[in-house]
């Protein structure tokens, strides 16, 4: 590539030695998470920076923290990725990575293995290791479970990025930072949770003393398929759906939702709404809401 080619206006120098086209695209297939779920502006613009500090990464350097649960599909914070510097772990006695932008960690072989990522080609820690490791990144422990919840998901998925059993040995390899918060969000990680605000809303519930609800539970009448409601108590008829933006930016997405709540209601459920208003900045009324049903029907 001639010197003057890598000096236009058009070429980024995101680290010494590497040149990216400004406004790159990401490769195709890396727009979406592993579960079909667009990624974020800032997961899009970290998981570029991951991959264009990849070629330069010096031998038994790997991809962690947050950076990791970026590449996996793990869900954080948005303002906890669009913050983040990159990740980057190296085991002893190696020397820690150097750069701009770039936080090394130094890592433990009997605390940590690694894996190559088949989506990106990017060498991660493991996705427990990972998880194990966010514990003093998440400062919320709701949304420490929502990463577990992530990591051993089985619904929907040809197989999970690990089991709990995996997530029980990471936290109980040896002391690590952040290990007493994994360790406690431990039990509450579900296997069948489908994403953070699913998580969230559940232990909302829990926590206010309501029983806890089932996940993505399939709803039938008279042998007539009539979906899926993100958390239910099936025994009262209830369902209980979180309505997220991307419900209202989609048209046919929420003409979808529309039809399915009108299937349920006419088959005697009720269908209690949660915007992420109430259920991020007024918890309280959510909870409220739900408890009026179950005291309607109890």
């Amino acid at each position: 590539m001639p010197t003057g080619r890598l000096r236009r206006a058009d070429v980024d120098k995101p680290f010494h030695g590497v040149r990216v086209l400004r406004d790159a695209s990401l490769p195709e297939g890396l727009e979406t998470d592993r579960w079909g779920r667009a990624l974020g502006p800032a997961e899009r613009a970290h998981l570029a920076l991951a991959l264009a500090y990849a070629p330069r990464m010096a031998e038994g350097e790997f991809f962690s923290h947050i950076t990791a649960a970026v590449i996996l599909g793990i869900p954080l914070p948005y303002l906890l990725v669009a913050r983040s510097m990159l990740h980057v772990s190296v085991f002893r006695p190696r020397r820690l990575p150097r750069s701009a932008g770039v936080r090394g960690h130094e890592a433990k072989p009997s605390l940590v293995r690694t894996v190559r990522d088949a989506r990106t080609g990017l060498l991660t820690a493991t996705p427990a290791t990972v998880w194990a490791s966010l514990g003093r990144q998440l400062t919320d422990p709701y949304d420490l479970v929502a990463a577990g919840d992530a990591v051993v998901r089985t619904w929907r998925v040809d197989s999970p990025l690990a089991t709990l059993a995996d997530l029980e040995a990471a936290v109980t390899a040896g002391r690590r930072v952040g290990v007493a918060a994994a360790r406690l969000a431990l039990p509450r990680v579900r296997t069948d949770s489908a994403s953070r605000t699913e998580s969230w809303l559940r232990l909302t519930l829990i926590d206010h003393g309501l029983p806890e609800p089932a996940r993505n539970h399939e709803v039938s009448a008279d042998g007539v398929y009539l979906g899926c409601v993100d958390l239910a108590y099936p025994d009262l008829k209830i369902a209980i759906e979180y309505e997220g933006e991307h419900h209202l930016l989609d048209p046919e997405q929420w003409a979808r939702d529309i039809a399915r709540y009108e299937a349920l209601r006419a088959a005697g459920w009720v269908v209690v709404q949660i915007t992420k208003a109430e259920l991020f900045h007024e918890p309280a009324v959510a909870v409220q809401r739900v408890r009026a049903a179950i005291r309607r029907r109890g």
